[in-house]
């Protein structure tokens, strides 16, 4: 099943080029608005709401769409004209070059990593963001989330390599059983993502190299390495190789003091039990 994006209620000029796109070639292919929802396994009314630029649409309702209407390339030709739509500048190159990767790494200090985030969990993280998000807003950003996280099951992934604090398994974020569900759903995912390690840094682990905050590292095919770092003063993605380096040497360090794979995976199981 393809879903949309959801809208930031602002619609824009490339939102309303690509909805009249996807309503011509609909319309050339014979199929009223119901079958072609029909054909996509999607609602009516949600395709009407892509058709009038009110929801965004995703990668993999654009490519369906081509291939069910005959657009012979032209709706598919719009997915990164959708991602202009879906992401702030600031991440919209770190979210392209996620599909092609060939490393991606993490630390996370206060949150399960985005791409392992369920549904509930990550509208749960969206709805405490102070100031508050309108609810559209955290349609928008939620199902730009999980459209992100198709890259774990790519007939060629990355490598995936997250070091998360104990205190994250903890935090009842959305409540016990959101927190409950969403450790049942990493622990899927360590065991179906044979590419994604998990590990673990204790919290009775007094010092370690990562007491400086949290990071997002990558390295591409191309042999680019680039850091993402998130904090309240606003993102940034950093390029320079002197900047980068230090911090891809600083995880190496992270990862050899967190607890091993499994003892992690031990450990989590522990919290679902406790929940």
């Amino acid at each position: 099943m393809v879903v949309a994006v959801g809208t930031s209620g602002e619609t824009t000029h490339g939102r309303r080029l690509v909805g009249e796109l996807i309503r011509i070639h609909r319309v050339r292919a014979g199929l009223t608005q119901k079958e072609a929802a029909e054909k996509l396994l999607i609602s009516e009314s949600l395709m009407g709401a892509v058709e009038r630029a009110e929801r965004i649409p995703s990668r993999d309702l654009l490519v369906d769409a081509d291939r069910v209407f005959g657009a012979g390339g032209a709706l598919k030709a719009c997915c990164e004209l959708v991602d202009e739509e879906k992401y702030s500048p600031k991440f919209l190159d770190w979210a392209k070059l996620e599909r092609s990767a060939r490393v991606i790494s993490a630390y996370e200090t206060m949150l399960i990593p985005g791409l392992l985030q369920t549904e509930a969990y990550a509208y749960a993280v969206y709805r405490s963001r102070v100031p508050a998000y309108p609810e559209i807003e955290i349609i928008r950003h939620v199902e730009a989330r999980l459209e992100r996280q198709a890259v774990l099951s790519l007939p060629s992934p990355s490598r995936f390599g997250y070091v998360i604090e104990e205190s994250v398994l903890d935090r009842t974020l959305g409540g016990p059983e959101v927190l409950k569900e969403q450790l049942r759903h990493v622990l899927d995912c360590i065991e179906r993502f044979k590419h994604l390690t998990v590990q673990v840094m204790p919290s009775a682990q007094h010092t370690h190299a990562g007491l400086m905050g949290p990071m997002q590292l990558m390295s591409t095919a191309e042999g680019r390495t680039l850091l993402y770092v998130e904090g309240q003063g606003g993102d940034r993605l950093i390029s320079k190789p002197e900047q980068v380096s230090d911090q891809f040497d600083l995880f190496g360090i992270l990862r050899a003091q967190a607890l091993n794979p499994w003892k992690s995976a031990e450990i989590i199981e522990t919290k679902v039990r406790q929940l």
